[in-house]
């Protein structure tokens, strides 16, 4: 079906904007952009809900794209749009979020389009995308969200937030494991207010997708209990919007829409082709293109007259109505609901109420101890009495990892009840990891659980979380060969130091009760940063804080807990989580042999690499080479700590099915191996 004049004018602006940067950065993929410009432009020219003077306005509609290697296609929506920037404090700058000079500079050193869309980084870009699948898994988190700040802040006269979520996802979303965890998720919880537009044009970078995948996705989508529609053909107009009109109107079930598409539709020498997925097409191909869109052949990065006219005449003016509506309306909401109203603003700025921390509590010391995830089940409790915004739950672990929360009306989220705050994520820790991503993303503050071994499962998620710089909540129990019995499986070794190369993730892993209560006294007030939260499944010594350092010490990533006689060590113990109290129960031998030590606990290498170089040098000092790590994990990275004078007592195997004492025994994390220890070290020879 042939569209109206300025219609297809429109839509081959986006593709010749598309096709022109890839060519002039010799580098990206232009055909996807090219043959789904008409769906986009469909939907943010009639559908979405998006004001572009502010796009970041609470109740805004969410486009995700999910095969972010078509960024361009969302690089040209932004600028022909006008949608303006944002800077880091929420507020709306006035100058364009994408220029045309921007677009010029595709995927060059510190231009507003990088080769993939990166949140945060360019305004009106709602997740970053690239890995394939975790776009549209995090979309299930942006409609979760909807959900349940509907079902918190809404009053019958104050519909507040009701947003729907799109993401555009293809082939490759579709071959991904995480795509069919998520979808299954959606489907059980309903999300009626979630659209997925699946461009299916059967090309991936090798090839045919028949060289690897013939799956029915349409009756795939059906068992998860989704509504799934079919375009025949991604130029159809009048069929898209009645695809988008179906989503609107469909209750109860999430929606599939299935677009038969060509990559690189116009261009008929690219079509079908691996090329035209992965690489620029050629000033040739490029020059055959426009000649068949009617489009000035030599003309680059044209922008018609009257184009961004009119999608200012139809997003644009559509977006303001609704935004100022909602802003009325908040106004009014303020004034009858002002606790919800100032919840709500606070959110969105991810601020925290005031005396969120009056029920924290303090643990006296206890030889017997507590475990850390019962620690950190009673803190969880209390921060979230305060903090009615903080949800989460596990990947089917909760009894395990004490995450559930259990004060009056915490209640589980579900189609029965969206305003519950238990999520269930089933056995789906990827999915759960990009859900909590979504969010995030939309301002709830979110945790998610699990085993530490299993945080291999989630990597990617909690990567993307480090990246966008937003503060998910990952507690992870179960820490080490303390696991026991269970055996190497699932035991972690490796996973610390993996989730330690992560840059700007938090890694926090308690030595007692009172660190636990710390550290989520430091997690909660993070703004860009995601943590990792590691804790023991066995019960650990509550430490006598009369005796040694406070536990406020945590927030500067390593203190001295443990002082040597006089000030003057010979000899630095360093430990984190269980092994805090194995190198205090050494460091007591070690004193009364005249042997002067220092205990470090170490909880959080992270911050302590953000402290001062005079802090640092005064908890490890430098004259002190005499330094021993102890760590019931790979000892990969304590180098930078003890130095090469120094010793690391770890894991250099894999652990062992057996009682934990035996474990401990066998690999050498006794009090009596670490005085031998450090005697050898004193001495050598």
């Amino acid at each position: 079906m042939n569209a109206p004049l300025i219609d297809q004018q429109c839509i081959n602006t986006i593709r010749t904007l598309s096709m022109d940067a890839v060519q002039q950065a010799n580098s990206g993929h232009p055909g996807t952009a090219m043959a789904m410009a008409p769906v986009v432009y469909s939907l943010w020219q009639h559908f979405l809900r998006f004001d572009p003077d502010d796009p970041i306005w609470p109740n805004r509609d969410r486009f995700v794209l999910s095969i972010g290697h078509a960024s361009m296609l969302l690089y040209s929506l932004l600028h022909l749009c006008g949608v303006k920037a944002v800077n880091p404090e929420y507020e709306t700058v006035g100058d364009l979020s994408v220029t045309l000079a921007d677009i010029k500079k595709f995927r060059q050193l510190d231009s507003k389009c990088p080769g993939h869309p990166e949140y945060r980084w360019t305004s009106g870009v709602e997740t970053t995308t690239g890995p394939l699948g975790q776009g549209v898994a995090t979309s299930v988190g942006m409609a979760m969200a909807s959900r349940w700040m509907g079902a918190y802040f809404n009053r019958p006269e104050f519909h507040m937030i009701d947003y729907d979520v799109y993401a555009l996802c293809g082939d490759g979303c579709m071959m991904e494991g995480v795509t069919g965890e998520a979808a299954s998720l959606a489907g059980h919880l309903k999300l009626s207010n979630l659209c997925w537009i699946y461009d299916d044009n059967k090309i991936t970078i090798e090839g045919h997708t028949e060289l690897a995948f013939s799956e029915d996705v349409a009756t795939r989508f059906n068992a998860y209990g989704w509504n799934v529609t079919r375009v025949g053909d991604a130029n159809d107009l009048a069929m898209l919007e009645g695809a988008l009109t179906a989503f609107r109107n469909t209750e109860g079930r999430p929606t599939l829409i299935i677009v038969d598409s060509h990559i690189a539709y116009g261009a008929p020498h690219k079509q079908d082709t691996s090329a035209a997925h992965g690489e620029p097409l050629g000033e040739e191909e490029i020059k055959l293109a426009k000649r068949h869109y009617g489009w000035p052949e030599d003309a680059q990065f044209l922008v018609p007259p009257g184009v961004p006219e009119h999608f200012q005449n139809l997003i644009g003016t559509r977006g303001r109505a609704a935004r100022e509506r909602w802003m009325t309306r908040f106004t009014a909401y303020k004034m009858k609901y002002p606790e919800l109203a100032d919840a709500l603003y606070r959110m969105q700025r991810r601020e925290l109420p005031a005396g969120w921390d009056q029920d924290l509590p303090t643990f006296p010391a206890d030889p017997k101890g507590l475990a850390g995830r019962d620690a950190s089940a009673k803190v969880l409790n209390a921060v979230a009495g305060r903090v009615p915004w903080l949800i989460g739950g596990s990947a089917d672990l909760a009894p395990s990892t004490k995450t559930r929360l259990i004060h009056a009306g915490a209640g589980d989220f579900s189609p029965a009840d969206y305003g519950g705050r238990n999520l269930h994520f089933g056995i789906r820790e990827h999915a759960m990891g990009a859900i909590l991503n979504g969010l995030s993303l939309s301002k709830v503050r979110p945790f998610g659980s699990g085993f530490l071994i299993f945080s291999d499962y989630s990597k990617p998620a909690i990567r993307l979380s480090a990246i966008m710089e937003i503060p998910v909540i990952h507690v992870f129990t179960h820490d080490s060969i303390g696991v026991g019995e269970d055996g190497p499986t699932h035991q972690p070794v490796e996973q610390l130091a993996s989730l330690r190369a992560v840059p700007g993730l938090l890694v926090i892993r308690p030595a007692d009760a009172n660190e636990v209560v710390e550290a989520w006294r430091l997690i909660m007030q993070l703004h860009h940063e995601p943590a990792a939260l590691v804790l023991s499944r066995q019960a650990l010594p509550t430490l006598d804080r009369t005796a040694y350092a406070s536990a406020s010490g945590l927030a500067k990533g390593a203190y001295v807990l443990a002082e040597a006689p006089g000030g003057n060590p010979e000899v630095l113990l360093l430990a984190t989580g269980s092994e805090v109290s194995l190198c205090l129960a050494a460091y007591e031998r070690l004193i009364v042999e005249g042997i002067q030590a220092r205990v470090v606990s170490m909880p959080s290498w992270e911050l302590f690499e953000w402290q001062s170089q005079a802090y640092r040098d005064q908890v490890l000092p430098p004259h002190v080479t005499a330094r021993i790590s102890v760590e019931q994990a790979a000892t990969t990275g304590w180098d930078r700590y003890i130095g090469l004078a120094g010793t690391s007592i770890g894991m250099n195997t894999f652990g062992a099915s057996a009682p934990l004492k035996a474990l401990q025994k066998k690999f050498g994390f006794t009090p009596e191996h670490l005085v031998v220890a450090v005697k050898e070290l004193l001495v050598p020879g």
